[in-house]
């Protein structure tokens, strides 16, 4: 009984919290999914091949750092549903303009390689992306229920 009481005040607790802010730690592979200071949900995440440092440049494999913003999902790519980080902002435009490269674009949070998804357990331990954030497709389907459009989104 006591069992069944815990599950029902867990459940109720987690289904009525409101994610208002994504926060990943590159260094740790982890992304924290924020209602106020309250942990809702934790991943181990994957990253782009070159992890270390701000994303500079189209091609560097880097996962951008910095405060930017969740505007889309996107149901139909070569990966498992995704949401997508506002990168480039406007002073990542300017810098790439200032070195002369292209800021590079389309970094998302999003699931598996499609037709891949049963490979998370070896590949969610190495950093695979092109500087994407990547989780197993279970977790970017209950990611799409707690992440709303429009979320702020902390990468550091």
């Amino acid at each position: 009984m006591k069992i069944l009481l815990l599950l029902c005040l867990w459940a109720s607790t987690s289904a009525f919290a409101e994610v208002d802010l994504v926060k990943v730690d590159k260094a740790a592979r982890k992304m924290m999914l924020m209602d106020g200071n309250q942990v809702v949900k934790e991943y181990r995440i994957a990253l782009g091949s070159n992890p270390q440092g701000h994303k500079v440049q189209e091609g560097d494999e880097r996962t951008p750092e910095g405060v930017y913003t969740l505007d889309y999902v996107k149901l139909d790519s070569l990966f498992y549903k995704s949401m997508h980080v506002n990168y480039p902002n406007d002073a990542d435009v300017a810098n790439a303009r200032r070195l002369g490269v292209s800021p590079g674009g389309f970094i998302m949070v999003h699931g598996q390689r499609n037709g891949f998804g049963w490979l998370a357990p070896v590949t969610q331990k190495f950093d695979w992306t092109n500087g994407c954030i990547a989780i197993t497709n279970r977790e970017m389907d209950e990611f799409l229920t707690l992440v709303k459009v429009g979320t702020t989104i902390r990468i550091k």
